[in-house]
């Protein structure tokens, strides 16, 4: 927990670069007040092969933050207009950007992690 989810158009791994944003997404969430232990930050990104808009560009990519319920509405609200931010920056020709943050449970949410030293 955290988890940064980014799905997007396939063809944007071929014209921007994935890693770079997804770097940037795990910085802003770091720098972020919300999260404190930067260790359990974690983002990926997911290529959506076939998609269909009704806008043009027909590109898309859209962030969904999973993280423990609990935060007030505004400290939500702040954490997905700076991370869209992150996202046009890396992003600023793809036709629909979004950010939607997404409450885990935490009576449900289990996890195992390895760690090396």
């Amino acid at each position: 927990m955290p988890h940064l989810v980014l799905e997007h158009s396939a063809d944007l791994a071929k014209t921007h670069d994935l890693n770079a944003l997804s770097k940037a997404l795990f910085d802003a969430a770091a720098a972020s007040p919300v999260f404190h232990n930067t260790a359990a930050i974690k983002t990926r990104t997911i290529a959506c092969d076939n998609v269909h808009m009704g806008t043009a560009p027909a590109t898309f990519a859209h962030l969904t933050v999973w993280m423990f319920a609990g935060r007030p509405v505004e400290t939500k609200q702040t954490l997905a207009a700076a991370l869209l931010e992150v996202m046009n920056t890396h992003l600023p020709d793809v036709g629909a950007l979004s950010v939607d943050i997404q409450d885990m449970q935490t009576k449900t949410y289990v996890k195992r992690t390895i760690q090396e030293t």
